[in-house]
């Protein structure tokens, strides 16, 4: 279990159900040819949870300190692990997770692409090591590494098999994954705001510069209530323009009532959060917004499909 929780093995598991509904909730579900088989799209979704997962080991050995402060149950490097012994183990799930990218890579004739892989697991160690105590920076490169997780989903199932004759439809539904990684964007920049709200008091002990300790608590509260009419905003003109357009009433109902509502709620109440606790129960809100909001292009697909 030690071992589990030394990998966020929660946020891995999201983060494969992610890949695994945009695959087999809508691309498969429509008539096109995909670049990759089945097996070789499990060996996609287990090269990007590695790199995660070693993302967050080496998270885990810089937050050491940070974490004795924060969340001093749940530090596992130095007390269930030795620093050398997690080492290891990011070592060892990174070369398995960029090898399984250089395969991949070749399977589709695009041997140049394993650079996004070494991309990856690069910036996940610069964000632990540096970037995080950057101000919004760091924020920002998780943001989109998480994104990204999305959009490679495009680069190496549609992009391959896109010719003259598919390259509108292949296209169209490589937007839409765009759309959707646009909106894990959105939600995962501001739960990092929100997280790092919620260990003011051990980063700002350990000398680093994040948004509530140079801008203040209050003033990044306000920042955050202020950009969460963003992605409140945008749903509202998606589902209008696509989906109350389209008379897909299901997936209208679904929007409002596991989306855009629970996000209105958050709105309503990160004006008032003060405590930690208030905060962590701010980011958990997210985290279940984020998870609903990826299992509506199944709803949708289901609601096109079926014309319910």
């Amino acid at each position: 279990m030690n071992f589990l929780n030394l990998i966020r093995y929660k946020n891995l598991l999201m983060l494969a159900f992610m890949q695994l509904i945009f695959r087999y909730g809508f691309l498969k579900m429509q008539n096109i040819t995909l670049a990759l088989a089945d097996w070789q799209y499990l060996l996609l979704v287990l090269s990007t949870v590695l790199i995660a997962a070693a993302g967050y080991v080496v998270n885990n050995i810089f937050d050491q300190e940070t974490d004795l402060q924060n969340k001093p149950e749940q530090v596992i490097v130095g007390k269930s692990f030795p620093e050398t012994t997690a080492y290891n183990i990011y070592i060892a799930l990174n070369s398995v997770g960029v090898g399984i990218g250089f395969y991949l890579s070749n399977v589709i004739e695009k041997p140049g692409f394993a650079v996004v892989f070494i991309l990856i697991a690069a910036s996940l160690y610069i964000y632990a090591s540096s970037l995080k105590q950057m101000p919004i920076v760091g924020n920002i490169i998780v943001a989109l590494l998480l994104s990204f997780s999305i959009i490679i989903i495009g680069i190496f199932d549609i992009y391959p098999v896109i010719n003259p004759e598919n390259k509108a439809l292949m296209a169209s539904f490589f937007s839409i994954l765009l759309d959707y990684a646009l909106y894990a964007f959105m939600l995962n920049l501001l739960r990092e705001i929100v997280k790092d709200l919620e260990d003011i008091n051990g980063d700002y002990n350990q000398g680093m510069r994040t948004l509530p300790i140079i801008f203040g608590t209050q003033r990044t509260v306000k920042l955050v209530f202020a950009l969460s009419f963003i992605p409140i905003v945008i749903l509202l003109v998606y589902i209008n323009n696509y989906l109350v357009a389209n008379s897909l009433f299901i997936a209208t109902a679904y929007g409002f009532t596991t989306i855009v509502a629970p996000l209105c709620f958050f709105t309503i109440k990160s004006w008032t959060a003060k405590t930690t606790k208030d905060f962590h129960q701010l980011s958990t809100l997210l985290k279940w917004i984020l998870f609903f909001g990826i299992l509506s292009i199944a709803v949708i697909t289901f609601n096109i499909k079926y014309n319910a």
